[in-house]
């Protein structure tokens, strides 16, 4: 990345045009074209069912870096190459900030016209309306924090 580090955080209703594209929210369209060089990455989450991820370039190739050195003997392995790897997009912002969203993907994950871009760090995450609703509403009791969690201020 060029000098400035992708930070993203945050949550932004977006809404997906007839074309199935998306507008970046503009307090990112900076970050997206000067930090991460304009190049953005779609793929699934491999994790939720309603989601997909959004990567800068730069950090997607070490992600696939790491996907594609697991060994192919496993089908755990198989999995996180074929949503991840195999269906990787390469995208690029157009002059209005927009981005297409391929129809394949949005129909997989259920975004149809209202979806939620959530900024994680380095990464963007797409949910489906409906998806992230369901996610939000779920609420973690004492059952589900670990160890590592259990001292976490926050």
């Amino acid at each position: 990345m060029t000098g400035q580090s992708c930070v993203f955080q945050g949550e932004t209703a977006i809404t997906i045009d007839d074309k199935g594209r998306l507008a970046i929210p503009t307090s990112y369209r900076d970050v997206v074209a000067q930090a991460c060089g304009n190049r953005l990455v779609l793929t699934y989450n491999p994790f939720e069912s309603g989601s997909l991820y959004l990567y800068p370039q730069e950090v997607w190739e070490r992600v696939r870096d790491q996907v594609n050195a697991l060994p192919r003997t496993k089908s755990v392995s198989r999995t996180l190459q074929l949503k991840l790897v195999g269906a990787a997009t390469f995208l690029e912002p157009d002059g209005s900030g927009r981005i297409g969203i391929p129809a394949s993907h949005r129909n997989t994950v259920g975004i149809e016209k209202k979806a939620v871009l959530v900024g994680m760090g380095d990464k963007f995450e797409l949910w489906s309306e409906q998806a992230h609703l369901a996610q939000i509403r779920q609420t973690l009791d004492d059952a589900d924090l670990g160890d590592a969690l259990v001292d976490l201020q926050l």
